[in-house]
């Protein structure tokens, strides 16, 4: 893995850049029937209830070096959750440390983490398609920091943290702090692409496109997973159970899912008006 230097920069005051990490993550199953597809969102919604979401931003947390101020919590009827986190880059004397269980919903599941001028989200959100047996789980997340401290830090273990079929990834640094000569610095690390901060395991897992715009210090990238063994996503049963026409029915529908969110636009597909 290729990361930025170490070496640090003589400022004049504060850091005041503004660092902010954020994307999609996506999870695709089969769910042949209304009762598989039941089943697979009510695991969904356990496995990534509010608690785990917020257990995972923690471990964020602790892996930026960041020092956690408040989080909000929330887990939605019938599926979602969210939070939120705020942090600091160091200790904050007299920090409330109740966690705010009266906020309203705002999104299907959300996690928040509140940190100084520094803040975590996750927001979830289950979907399926109306006839094609597709469904699908997206996961939100928005890691914005400022001052020395990094969200890039964080990419390894969020990804790690998911089932994670489609991954869009985007990377900006905003605003600017000064040197001690009083020179305007808009970065203050090197980068030249998202890719060179995952580890070589999930670069090895994963295609992936670059989209940067260096100048203004813009970042994206897009991953899809290179190969998947279909009993993944199949939910309840295995491919034994099916024949070698529909095993590769569903192939080719998770495929084409798969490379229309990957895409970011829709592909007619053989034999389908959709």
């Amino acid at each position: 893995m290729n990361e930025a230097s170490n070496q640090r920069i003589q400022l004049h005051g504060f850091n005041n850049l503004t660092k902010s990490l954020s994307f999609n993550l996506y999870d695709i199953c089969y769910t042949k029937t209304r009762e598989e597809r039941e089943a697979y969102l009510e695991y969904i919604d356990e496995e990534y209830s509010a608690e785990r979401l917020t257990n995972i931003l923690q471990k964020v947390s602790d892996t930026i070096g960041a020092h956690v101020l408040n989080i909000a919590q929330q887990d939605y009827v019938p599926q979602g959750a969210s939070v939120t986190v705020l942090v600091s880059e160091g200790p904050v004397v007299e920090v409330p440390v109740e966690t705010d269980k009266d906020s309203p919903p705002a999104t299907p599941e959300s996690v928040v983490m509140q940190l100084d001028k520094s803040h975590l989200t996750v927001h979830t959100y289950p979907e399926y398609h109306p006839d094609e047996g597709i469904s699908t789980f997206r996961a939100d997340i928005d890691v914005s920091t400022c001052g020395e401290i990094s969200p890039l830090k964080a990419l390894d273990h969020l990804i790690q943290s998911f089932d994670t079929d489609i991954m869009t990834i985007d990377y900006r640094v905003r605003g600017f702090t000064r040197d001690i000569e009083g020179k305007k610095l808009y970065i203050d690390h090197e980068i030249n692409s998202i890719q060179n901060y995952l580890c070589e395991e999930i670069q090895d897992q994963f295609d992936m496109i670059d989209s940067n715009i260096y100048q203004e210090r813009i970042f994206h990238t897009k991953c899809k997973l290179k190969e998947f063994d279909l009993n993944n996503y199949l939910f309840g049963y295995s491919k034994d159970s099916l024949t070698e026409a529909e095993q590769k029915d569903i192939t080719d529908k998770i495929t084409g899912e798969m490379n229309e969110i990957y895409f970011g636009r829709n592909i007619k597909r053989p034999f389908s008006n959709k």
